[in-house]
């Protein structure tokens, strides 16, 4: 779940990010594909942290 939560927010932002700068769809899309990975990268290492400290 926190993998899921950190993709889609990171697509959210990194849209946001290409839109203030005044991007073309193709920036938009551009920013939130690469903010989505960098976030589900975060995400997969926090869910592995968690993991370990619970268990």
């Amino acid at each position: 779940m926190i993998v899921i939560a950190a993709a889609l927010l990171g697509a959210l932002i990194g849209g946001m990010t290409a839109a203030r700068r005044k991007g073309n769809k193709k920036d938009i899309a551009q920013y939130a594909a690469g903010y989505a990975m960098a976030f589900t990268i975060v995400g997969m290492i926090l869910t592995v942290v968690i993991h370990r400290m619970l268990v």
